[in-house]
């Protein structure tokens, strides 16, 4: 029987320090939402759906070349994006920090978040990617667009 007493041990847990993915830092996600805001938004302001489009484009090369083509046809082909939760914290920290401010139809870049994304177009290595693509699209991507999409899922 001795062989089937174990001894009691105890369990430990550490607390490890994890990473956080780029995609789901709000710093991260503040700079490419002013960047949008700034680059690709007529008057630095876009309603939150179109706000949500950017975002899920920006992860996939074949989602931004999907945007491309709709602004150079001037028709979104896309049928429905993602909403993704870490821009909606972002959005809340912009507006807390002073960044953006929300307007009646969805969100407008502050004169504060248009100084800092001043600062950061200023170091040519950040968001090289981001900009490019924001810069082919430019303000190709209207509101019109994007609620010509919203309104097929409202009828779906």
């Amino acid at each position: 029987m001795d062989e089937f007493n174990v001894q009691r041990r105890r369990l430990r847990f550490e607390r490890r320090p994890s990473p956080v993915l780029v995609e789901h830092r709000p710093l991260y996600k503040i700079c490419q939402l002013l960047l949008v805001l700034h680059i690709s938004s007529r008057g630095g302001k876009s309603s939150l759906p179109r706000l949500h489009l950017f975002n899920w484009a920006l992860k996939r090369t074949d989602r931004i070349q999907k945007l491309v083509e709709a602004a150079k046809a001037k028709v979104l082909h896309v049928t429905a994006w993602g909403f993704d939760p870490a821009l909606a914290i972002a959005i809340r920290y912009a507006i807390a920090d002073g960044l953006l401010r929300p307007t009646s139809t969805g969100y407008q870049i502050a004169e504060k978040g248009r100084s800092f994304i001043d600062t950061v177009l200023k170091d040519a290595g950040a968001f090289p990617s981001e900009r490019v693509f924001l810069k082919e699209i430019g303000k190709d991507i209207t509101e019109n667009m994007v609620e010509a999409v919203a309104k097929g899922w409202e009828s779906a």
